[in-house]
């Protein structure tokens, strides 16, 4: 247990996603090491699943969890939100404000500097999950996104990145940090690393992800309907998660004749998910640090993925193997290659598995941001690695040339 507990306020706006799942190891282990942590987060959103896994987490956090409506656009009903939150965060009297993605960061870090000039000490840390790096510079709302990300760079004590390329994404959009910066990869359970077999029955293909463009998701169903115009029968797939474009995706589903050979599930578990295929496709336009890719090598399924985001960090000296991200034709081609060679799909599973760094554990990702923390309010001296990334950034052009395709968060 800690010598110095922490007063901990996590804030997001919506609570679905491999950013609440980031968020809900984080703040179980940190409350597990003694600190008194709590969350904030939107409260018209988020599935029965969803929900249930706030529920879960709601007697795990001392300072309670509050649930409060956020809207994902600007809004002028941002401003009576923010009046919601600040009484509400006030009264907590928290040592940090975390937020996470662009709206949580944005209402932590404005309501952490009206606490600081009314004399409160909080510490402002944001953590931008992809977020509204994902917007394209070149278009107006990129410029509006990254001017307000400049703007609010003059309100933060310590920035998180997920991976290397989102640090090279945030210093491309918006500029150099001037705050203290760490790269802290995301983490796995240690009983997530043990191998999940398929089922009897299994489909060919797995998609499992938020409903929407910027995830993919179409471009797995063209491709499965490319398959069918090839041979004439499309393969057997499954389709987890939901989200914003899942009544366009059902239409396309239907439009193309597909209903007998895809099938939709809503949310469920990922290991779960995993035993109904042979491979699992993750076919992104844009991503941080996917949680999928990574609880998808840990369980040694064969993975088809695009090269996007940090996803190369995580594949290494394998990441030639990764597919143009948007390029629908290669996608179609490494599905069929998939299927003529399922057994070397299952080796470069095991090669992947084997490779998958040990940095990618919840207790040192929970350990590095939570130090950040403490060495951001003096408690701990400050080191080399807090104003660095943890590796070289020099990516910063790719990182804008990549993100820039995906058009909206």
């Amino acid at each position: 247990m800690t010598k110095d507990p922490l007063r901990i306020i996590h804030c997001v706006r919506s609570p679905i996603g491999g950013i609440f799942r980031h968020i809900k190891d984080l703040a179980t282990s940190q409350a597990a090491a003694g600190h008194e942590v709590g969350l904030i987060c939107d409260s018209s959103t988020g599935s029965d699943y969803d929900n249930a896994i706030v529920d879960e987490l709601r007697p795990k956090l001392s300072l309670g969890v509050g649930r409060f409506p956020m809207q994902r656009q600007l809004t002028i009903q941002d401003l009576r939100a923010t009046g919601e939150l600040y009484r509400y965060i006030r009264d907590l009297k928290p040592d940090v404000l975390h937020g996470h993605g662009a709206k949580g960061g944005a209402y932590a870090r404005t309501i952490g500097t009206i606490l600081r000039l009314k004399g409160q000490d909080v510490t402002r840390i944001y953590c931008p999950h992809g977020g509204s790096l994902h917007y394209d510079p070149h278009r107006l709302e990129g410029r509006v996104y990254h001017a307000i990300e400049r703007l609010l760079s003059r309100m933060t004590d310590g920035l998180v990145f997920v991976s290397d390329y989102e640090y090279a994404a945030f210093e491309t959009k918006v500029g150099h940090p001037s705050a203290p910066a760490r790269v802290v990869y995301n983490g796995l359970q240690p009983s997530e690393f043990a191998p999940v077999d398929e089922n009897p029955d299994a489909a060919e293909f797995l998609y499992i992800g938020m409903l929407r463009d910027l995830k993919g998701t179409d471009l797995f169903i063209d491709a499965l309907h490319n398959i069918k115009l090839k041979t004439g029968q499309a393969p057997s797939a499954h389709i987890v998660g939901e989200g914003p474009d899942e009544a366009r995706y059902r239409k396309m589903v239907e439009d193309y004749g597909l209903q007998e050979r895809i099938t939709f599930h809503g949310a469920l578990p990922a290991r779960q998910a995993f035993r109904m295929a042979k491979c699992v496709v993750v076919p992104s336009r844009a991503e941080a640090m996917p949680y999928i890719i990574l609880e998808t090598v840990a369980a040694q399924r064969p993975l088809l993925a695009t090269r996007v985001g940090g996803i190369p960090e995580i594949f290494g000296r394998y990441a030639s193997r990764l597919i143009e991200p948007g390029h629908i034709d290669k996608l179609t081609r490494a599905m069929e290659e998939a299927m003529a060679n399922p057994e070397r799909m299952k080796a470069q599973a095991g090669e992947l598995r084997s490779c998958l760094a040990e940095t990618f554990s919840i207790d040192l990702m929970s350990d590095r941001i939570t130090t950040l923390y403490q060495q951001v309010r003096g408690q701990l001296p400050a080191d080399e690695a807090i104003s660095a990334p943890a590796t070289s950034v020099t990516n910063a052009q790719g990182a804008q040339s990549v993100y820039a395709r995906s058009g909206n968060q």
